[in-house]
């Protein structure tokens, strides 16, 4: 079965992986980065729980990146490869979702 672009579905979601684990390696930087800001923001300041919730947001990610990763080193006609790339892929949502609510949480001094 092929995709519009003439590949075929096993090769797209492949890629697919390899670009979710590059971006949740890439998001868990975003994650250490807002950690740190805050960090240095709040010296002096009432404690907030951004960071916090920003290593949890991290620690998805990590999730979502180790999936991927499992995904694209299993055998792709298992089923242990779909279930890896669906699991990796939902983290991923997951992660994009909580660091977006965080962000709005912070920008309205929610927490």
């Amino acid at each position: 079965m092929t995709d519009d672009a003439g590949r075929s579905q096993p090769q797209a979601d492949e890629q697919l992986q390899d670009r979710i684990l590059s971006t949740s390696g890439t998001m868990v930087g975003v994650c250490a980065t807002l950690i740190g800001l805050v960090k240095v923001v709040e010296h002096g300041r009432p404690a907030s729980h951004v960071d916090e919730y920003a290593g949890c947001a991290a620690v998805i990610f990590v999730f979502s990146a180790f999936f991927a990763y499992l995904a694209i080193r299993s055998p792709r006609k298992g089923r242990v490869h779909g279930a890896f790339g669906s699991i990796a892929d939902l983290l991923f949502v997951c992660g994009l979702i909580t660091l977006a609510a965080i962000s709005l949480m912070f920008a309205y001094d929610l927490i």
